[in-house]
């Protein structure tokens, strides 16, 4: 227990670098010299690099690509791996999101519970282990990703280059007890030609990344009665309760349509401001064209679907369940149509089975499957040894029984071999990654630290 008191004497030091790091806008940009990932992503590596030199670990920065701060002495470490960068902020803040504002005992801000307060969590639970003198028999390594938002492209095959891979580990990054399971992982485009002659539909625009339930998107209708289109909006929105509204512009309609933000790998949790507007755009008296025969074939095969069925893709297994389907994103100006789509299958599945599902529904039509992207699912044993001594320690740590989970989302698992999601989000938690309003309570953050402490010294002593 003394780890534990160590970490309560840090409360003030834990929240105070936790709201630090939140200030930091990290999501990704333009690259820049020596910054791949643009400025924000490396700025929040330098802040946790130079945090980890104060409290006296080594550290190295490996070209702003991804860094790390290590523990002890020896040959094999244990690896603990999360990321600084974030998404997006979106709309519907009550606090600013990069604020790091406290209310109600609780962290506001966009990375709070993905997965900056986590990343700071582990960074002062491995200075509880220094501070009560431990030798571990193993290094024991945080390990800080810049780019794992936008599907650790780069980050991970940089450390490779120099770093070899830890005996065990984990990535704070999902919920617990301990994800022993990860859905194959797809992002693709679907993408149409289009004739531009006769339609009537000048531009859509919506969402901002493929892993989230868009909150907003637009369309420009070309109609001349403006009129025709505001009472269509009216009778939708009493009849569906979406949020959908019309501002007439001097050559064209534009029509607004906005959801709710949630992680692409739980839809079911959101509502999507492209799939809105598209079942709108549905019912409106417009002249046959490609982009309304895209739009038609769209809501009859996913309309606010979250599971795939109408798609041909309604896919499930007893260890993770259903397949999810996001639409993330849509783009459409007058020479084609893309729209992102993320789709996660369960992890008994194959990848040819969903694939097979998706060119059978696109038969006979125009539309491609471009840019496939795809991860394959991640299964452990419950008997696997890293699995048992997570379980023994969440177990000592909680006093609750472990559970072993499957989840959607895609960590850094899939990326790092010998490592499993473990927290940062207690059972009966709401999960707020890439929603307005993430927050992490302080008491969680706190927990969070002991239960990070004792995982890292139990797998390194």
């Amino acid at each position: 227990m003394k780890i534990n008191n160590l970490v309560d004497n840090m409360k003030e030091s834990i929240v105070k670098s936790t709201q630090e790091l939140i200030l930091i806008k990290s999501v990704k940009e333009e690259p820049k010299e020596n910054k791949p990932f643009g400025e924000g992503p490396a700025k929040a590596l330098e802040y946790c690099l130079n945090l980890c030199d104060k409290l006296g670990f080594k550290t190295v920065n490996l070209d702003n690509y991804i860094g790390y701060a290590e523990y002890g002495e020896g040959e094999d470490y244990i690896g603990v791996l999360g990321h600084v960068d974030v998404v997006p902020e979106g709309d519907g803040w009550i606090y600013p999101p990069y604020a790091a504002e406290v209310h109600d005992g609780k962290i506001f801000g966009r990375g709070t519970m993905d997965d900056k307060g986590p990343m700071i969590a582990c960074v002062y639970g491995l200075k509880a282990i220094k501070d009560a003198g431990i030798k571990p028999s193993k290094k024991i390594r945080i390990i800080f990703g810049t780019n794992e938002e936008s599907g650790s492209e780069g980050e991970i095959d940089r450390y490779f280059e120099s770093e070899k891979a830890p005996i065990a580990g984990f990535t704070p990054d999902a919920e617990y007890p301990i994800i022993n399971g990860e859905k194959g992982l797809t992002i693709f485009d679907l993408v149409k030609e289009l004739d531009s002659k006769n339609s009537s539909i000048a531009y859509i625009k919506g969402g901002q990344k493929a892993n989230m339930v868009p909150d907003y998107c637009e369309a420009g209708i070309l109609i001349n009665d403006a009129n025709l289109v505001i009472s269509a909006a009216k009778e939708f929105v009493d009849k569906t309760g979406f949020d959908i509204s019309v501002e007439p512009k001097d050559d064209m309609v534009v029509v607004k349509s906005k959801g709710v933000a949630a992680h692409g790998s739980l839809p079911q949790l959101g509502k999507n401001a492209i799939m809105q507007l598209f079942m709108f755009i549905g019912e409106l008296p417009l002249e046959k064209s490609d982009i309304v025969n895209f739009i038609k074939f769209m809501n009859k095969h996913i309309g606010m679907e979250v599971y795939g069925e109408s798609f041909g893709v309604g896919l499930e297994d007893e260890v993770s369940g259903k397949l999810s389907f996001n639409v993330g994103v849509v783009n459409m100006n007058k020479d084609k149509v893309t729209m992102t789509l993320n789709l996660r299958y369960p992890v008994t599945c194959k990848f040819e089975d969903m694939i097979n599902g998706l060119n059978k529904t696109l038969s006979n039509t125009d539309i491609k499957i471009e840019n496939m992207d795809h991860q394959e699912p991640l299964y452990f044993p419950e008997d696997n040894p890293i699995i048992k001594v997570l379980s023994k320690v969440y177990e000592e740590q909680t006093g609750d029984k472990t559970k072993l989970l499957s989840i959607g989302g895609g960590t850094y698992a899939k990326e790092m071999p010998n490592i499993v999601a473990f927290g940062p989000i207690f059972p009966g938690e709401p999960d707020l990654d890439h929603q307005a309003n993430e927050y992490m309570k302080i008491d969680d953050l706190i927990k969070n630290t002991k239960i990070y402490a004792h995982a890292m010294y139990e797998l390194a002593k």
